[in-house]
């Protein structure tokens, strides 16, 4: 084998590999200084479209120097075959109309990064307005892609900042519990813990009454967290205070109980 031609072979893949490192590099460190913002508190809604659009460009072109060592000019060729006329009416449509749904979204702010939305059934907090759509979390910690389209062209339910503090515990008290009774005992026993918010009174509401139990829904609001891990903290107060206002709810239907044998 000529050795020229190896020569050439080992400079094309030193070429490559110093692209990949090189747009590695940088996006890393796009998402650290992403992460420092995030830490710092800064509104994170503009930032995460930017640095997809960043990432992607720098992506493209690599991809295109990267196949130009192996003589192939994929503008040239895409242009040739017709193909862009056809990716741009078809097959890059929903990519564009999303792209500048979410132009839009940041433009407009309608919609921020930290807000609770609901839409066509899903409810959850946005964690991030990306390319080509926003994520949502729910209380779960279930991430939900919505297409940035979706948000512009349907309604949605935007709630109050706190929502995501909010905890809704839904409960059976059998017919023999008075209801008022078990509203002022069960808000009682909220309040005196730490991590509840005191600023937003607990409530108790009567959702259903059926043939053997009443439903009711109690609401109540764990406090608030300065701290970049915010919103898994907050889930975490939440997910714990459910079951212990549940156990609390329990003891008092035992308790109750018991008094009427």
């Amino acid at each position: 084998m000529n050795p020229s031609i190896i020569d050439n072979n080992l400079q094309i893949i030193f070429y490559i590999i110093i692209i990949v490192i090189s747009i590695t590099v940088i996006t890393k460190v796009i998402s650290k200084f992403m992460k420092k913002r995030e830490s710092n508190g800064k509104d994170m809604t503009a930032s995460y479209l930017i640095k997809d659009i960043i990432t992607y460009s720098l992506y493209f072109v690599a991809l295109m120097y990267i196949l130009q060592f192996f003589g192939v000019n994929l503008a040239g060729t895409l242009l040739s075959l017709g193909i862009v006329g056809i990716a741009v009416s078809f097959a890059a449509k929903d990519i564009i109309s999303n792209l500048f749904s979410g132009i839009i979204l940041i433009l407009g702010k309608s919609i921020k990064v930290g807000d609770t939305i609901e839409i066509e059934g899903k409810k959850g907090t946005v964690e991030s307005i990306a390319f080509r759509s926003t994520v949502i979390v729910d209380s779960l910690g279930i991430r939900d892609h919505i297409p940035n389209s979706i948000l512009t062209n349907n309604p949605y339910y935007e709630f109050k900042p706190n929502e995501l503090r909010k905890v809704d515990l839904y409960a059976g008290l059998p017919l023999y519990v008075d209801v008022l009774d078990f509203k002022e005992y069960i808000i009682k026993k909220i309040v005196t813990y730490d991590a509840i918010d005191n600023a937003i009174m607990p409530s108790v509401l009567a959702e259903k009454i059926c043939l053997r139990e009443v439903k009711v829904k109690i609401s109540f609001w764990v406090k608030d967290f300065d701290s970049a891990d915010r919103w898994q903290l907050i889930m975490n107060t939440r997910d714990e205070y459910k079951v212990i206002i549940a156990n609390d709810t329990r003891k008092y239907i035992q308790m109750i109980g018991e008094k009427n044998e």
